[in-house]
């Protein structure tokens, strides 16, 4: 299923994609990175992942191409095992690797991945964003990573299948431009936290058929539908929409009109979701503050209810300080009333 055609037909077109500009800055970059059968990558990896290896001087680069994506995986899997027993340094260039996600394969593209001579992996991700005096947005690297580990975990797969398996190096190279430049910088990044973080999420998802098997029969997700009818089959699948969702799903315009609709708190971001525990929607959240609804035993519920006491505490002894429209002396003055002596202005 075509997720960006479902969004379209919906009437939630998804908006992903980099500027013209930025697309090309990027793939520039990454084509100076992989220069001369990558001896700069390589050169970089050996610095910064094994420097006690023999310097890269001569590498191998396999043909990657194949049919569809299958055809690639397969042709990726196969240039690795021969890359493992090489004894040299070698670069897959935008290999194919599949990892099973809740029962169904997912293709994914790293922008490297390097075979060292002792028959060790390693990931390269490639970025764009610029490493200023030695540092990096903190949230784009973590991004980064968390890609990474993804990737790692698709490598292990692979590597599992090999007899005897080749170890998968959990120190991913970060390649970025130094400073204003276009100069390659690197930096090795530890990924195990985020590698197991992943596979824990991935191992607790739903499997493709147990959704499948609780949908109502018949439900259909083609485009061509009728956009009422497609809107109660996408609806009928359960989706909790975050914040975080719009970077990561082309649904996730369609998710969130239907969450800010139905007042879910989930649209406010999954942190703030854990902290209020049983209670789901924005209606609740207010009836248990203002002390109408819910367990007062309730741990978020006592937090909310405090927060509001201080908070009419506070508006209280802001007493006429207070602005808004009627409130205090800001509130009067619009309705004609004078404002006494001393009293501050709006």
């Amino acid at each position: 299923m075509n997720k960006a055609v479902l969004a379209d037909a919906l009437g939630s077109p998804s908006a992903f994609g980099q500027s013209q500009f930025a697309f090309m800055r990027g793939n520039a970059f990454e084509a100076r990175v992989k220069a001369d059968g990558g001896a700069e990558l390589l050169r970089l990896v050996h610095e910064k992942l094994d420097p006690g290896a023999e310097p890269p001087t001569d590498s191998l680069v396999p043909d990657l191409t194949a049919g569809g994506p299958e055809g690639r995986a397969a042709r990726t899997a196969l240039a690795l095992r021969e890359a493992t027993g090489a004894g040299a340094w070698t670069l897959l260039d935008h290999p194919m690797l599949a990892l099973d996600v809740a029962g169904s394969p997912a293709f994914l593209e790293p922008d490297a991945v390097v075979v060292h001579p002792d028959g060790s992996w390693t990931v390269v991700e490639i970025k764009s964003f610029p490493v200023l005096d030695g540092s990096a947005d903190p949230a784009k690297v973590g991004a980064a990573a968390r890609q990474s580990a993804v990737y790692v975990l698709a490598l292990e797969d692979v590597a599992a299948r090999l007899d005897p398996a080749p170890p998968v190096r959990h120190r991913v190279l970060l390649v970025c431009p130094k400073d204003f430049s276009n100069l390659p910088t690197a930096s090795a990044v530890d990924i195990r936290k985020q590698r197991s973080v992943t596979r824990r999420q991935l191992t607790r998802l739903t499997r493709v058929e147990e959704i499948a098997d609780a949908l109502p029969e018949g439900t259909c997700f083609a485009p061509d539908l009728p956009r009422g009818e497609l809107t109660a089959a996408v609806e009928s699948v359960p989706a909790a929409y975050a914040p975080e969702c719009l970077a990561a799903c082309e649904l996730a315009f369609h998710c969130r009109d239907h969450a800010r609709a139905e007042g879910a708190v989930t649209s406010l971001g999954r942190s703030l979701r854990a902290e209020l525990g049983g209670l789901a929607t924005v209606d609740d959240v207010l009836a248990a503050a203002h002390g109408t609804a819910g367990d007062p035993d309730d741990p978020a519920v006592a937090a909310l209810r405090r927060a509001a006491r201080l908070r009419a505490e506070a508006l209280d002894a802001a007493g006429p300080t207070a602005t808004g429209p009627g409130t205090g002396y800001a509130g009067a003055e619009g309705l004609g009333a004078e404002r006494p002596e001393g009293a501050p202005c709006r």
